[in-house]
């Protein structure tokens, strides 16, 4: 089977955005476009070729993770309690991720004016993620006879996860603290809690 041009470029594109997500994670900071190309064993001209600018590169990295957050809440539709552990897991399992996106992104948000459909696409994605677990979240409240708004419980979740990620991937908590599971398992169960 012979691949069309446009698959051949969404899969440079997908093989450019993992590497990247790889060396971010690996190095924990900004990455240089020359080791991206080194490790890709591709010129940095064709990096470019596929995105006009790190912060594009950056931006569609950020875009790819909040995709992988909306395909979380539309597996998991018939469970809040079962999304919001997913969710959260997927946050806190790999808080380091989640600290470099963020930072990535209010780096790249200060920064950046030429990329506004970029921008939009992500806030696009993360409002469609929201609407996949309102309605299930507004039934979990009720069923707990919570008084809650679905928009407050839920910036209440996104607290208590990129908080628990920042605690996670702080150098005093590694040094000090250890047990990350009993910990995470303690601020799952605090989200779940009314």
């Amino acid at each position: 089977m012979t691949l069309t041009r446009h698959q051949k470029i969404f899969l440079q594109k997908q093989k450019i955005l993992e590497v990247t997500e790889q060396l971010l994670l690996e190095n924990n900071q900004d990455i240089v476009v020359g080791d991206l190309a080194t490790a890709l064993d591709i010129a940095k001209g064709t990096i470019y070729k596929y995105f006009h600018s790190k912060n594009q590169l950056y931006l569609e990295l950020l875009i790819m993770n909040e995709q992988r957050l909306l395909d979380i809440a539309k597996n998991d539709q018939a469970d809040v309690k079962k999304s919001i552990t997913t969710y959260m897991l997927y946050h806190l399992e790999n808080a380091n991720r989640t600290v470099l996106f963020h930072n990535i992104e209010e780096q790249i948000t200060s920064q950046e004016r030429g990329l506004k459909n970029k921008f939009e696409q992500l806030y696009a994605i993360r409002e469609q993620r929201i609407l996949e677990v309102k309605d299930i979240t507004l039934e979990f409240l009720k069923s707990c006879g919570s008084s809650i708004a679905v928009r407050d419980y839920l910036s209440y979740v996104w607290t208590i996860t990129h908080g628990a990620c920042l605690l996670l991937s702080s150098t005093y908590y590694q040094k000090s603290v250890g047990g990350r599971t009993d910990l995470m398992n303690f601020y799952i169960k605090q989200a779940l809690n009314l």
